[in-house]
Order: C-alpha cells, then sequence, then structure tokens
C-alpha cells in the first residue's frame, strides 16, 4: 500500500488534521519517541490491508525522522499476562520475577513472571524500547466497544510498572515519560474506551498529555453494521487523513 504522505497531507479534514498536527508538534520537541501498533491483521495481508491506526502511526513517523522507532506488538510474541496481580498476595513485580539477562532488560527494571519463565517472550524488547524514550503513544481498534485483544494483552502485561510503585512501595520508572493513545473504530464507544485507557495510563505512573490521546470513530450508529458502512468507512479516513 503507497502512502504518499507528502502529496496529500493538506487534503486533511481540519478536526482530524488539528488533532494529527497536534500530536506531531507535541512530539517533534521530544528526544526519542517510541510508537507502539496493536491492531492485528494475517501476516500475509499486513502490507495489503493495513489497519486505520497503523496508517496513522507510519504517518507520525515519517514527520518525526529517525527520532522514532515504530514497533508492531500484533506480530510479536507477547504472551498473555499470568495474573500475579489478582494473586491473594499480588506478587506481580517483585524481585524475584527479575528478568536476569542483561541483554534483555539492560535497566534491570523488568520485573515480570511471564518474561521469567517464558524464554520466547518478546515483551523486553517493548520494555528497553519504552525506557529508554521520553514519549510513547499506544495504537489500536476499538471493537465490540473495547480495545482490541493485542492491546488488552500488552497493557496487562506492563502492570508490574504500576505495581512497583503502588502495591510495593518502589520507586516510578516512567514517571518522567510522556503516554498517549491514538484509536480508530467503527460505530460504537469509542470515546469512552479513549477515557478509560488514559487514565489506565495515568494509573501507570506515565504523564498524559492531552496533545497524545484521541479517537477517530466513522459512525455514532452504533447498530450500523453494514457491508457498506464497513467499505465507506474506509473511504472516509483516506478522506480524512488521506494517508
Amino acid at each position: 500500500m503507497s502512502l504518499d504522505f507528502k502529496n496529500y497531507y493538506y487534503l486533511l479534514e481540519a478536526k482530524d488534521r488539528n488533532l494529527l498536527d497536534k500530536t506531531i508538534e507535541y512530539l517533534s520537541k521530544k528526544k526519542k519517541v517510541l510508537l507502539i501498533s496493536t491492531s492485528n491483521r494475517p501476516e500475509s495481508l499486513k502490507e495489503e490491508e493495513v489497519p486505520k491506526s497503523m496508517q496513522l502511526a507510519r504517518y507520525i513517523q515519517s514527520q518525526l525522522s529517525d527520532k522514532t522507532l515504530l514497533m508492531d506488538a500484533a506480530h510479536m510474541t507477547i504472551h498473555d499476562c499470568t495474573g500475579h496481580v489478582s494473586f491473594k498476595t499480588n506478587d506481580c513485580g517483585v524481585k524475584a520475577s527479575l528478568l536476569k539477562d542483561k541483554d534483555k532488560n539492560p535497566s534491570g527494571c523488568l520485573r515480570c513472571w511471564t518474561s521469567f519463565h517464558r524464554e520466547d517472550d518478546e515483551l523486553w524488547k517493548v520494555v528497553k524500547e519504552l525506557l529508554e524514550s521520553d514519549a510513547v503513544i499506544f495504537f489500536g481498534a476499538v471493537r465490540w466497544g473495547q480495545m482490541n485483544a493485542v492491546y488488552q494483552r500488552l497493557i496487562e502485561r506492563l502492570c508490574w510498572l504500576e505495581a512497583r510503585h503502588t502495591t510495593l512501595g518502589e520507586d516510578n520508572v516512567i514517571k518522567d515519560i510522556d503516554a498517549g493513545i491514538i484509536l480508530t473504530g467503527q460505530n460504537w464507544n469509542g470515546d469512552n474506551v479513549l477515557s478509560v485507557q488514559k487514565q489506565v495510563l495515568k494509573f501507570y505512573g506515565f504523564k498524559v498529555p492531552e496533545q497524545l490521546s484521541w479517537n477517530w470513530q466513522f459512525t455514532k450508529d452504533k447498530y450500523d453494521e453494514s457491508m457498506k458502512s464497513y467499505k465507506q468507512s474506509f473511504k472516509e479516513f483516506e478522506k480524512d487523513f488521506a494517508l
């Protein structure tokens, strides 16, 4: 899929262009930016059927040059959280769960039982870049009124970041990192999902500036599930953002 940003940028609709402009302007002042896409497609179609949120992430990356890294969590091996945060004693993020691998955990901060037990798990790749960045944006899709599954798996696997400074009373290792979330959706609940996920990022300990979080939703008609509507949403997205 060709993403000819330069030729079509000024065709953006005013509202959507303004949101995108503010995000890019804010990030342009940062030294290192991490963009994490979570909306999934089959491996065989990931360049033919590029998710809307991935298109936005690629555009932002193109505007910020070499200061930005884009990671596609949907095509990484990130196993499910094993729920230690829900244990009677909540041992999520305890020192015993430290990943003892200096290449995977150079900061010495990654304490996750799944990372500890699963050799093939790739959360460490995200964490390594995250802790070296001063801003991160998560990109995802709203499906059936909630975040898509890849995002939810990833955010649950980062729960130890919150446990360190709330449950365990230790330092907040992400207190100086700005975070945001950019969503795309078809017809239901996007604004509510956005509000909840911004609060989650605040709970975790990130700074959450308004410029880094927003939602694009095609229609407010939650009952509109027609094929025509889905096809039209892609046309409307291309019209709004021309990516």
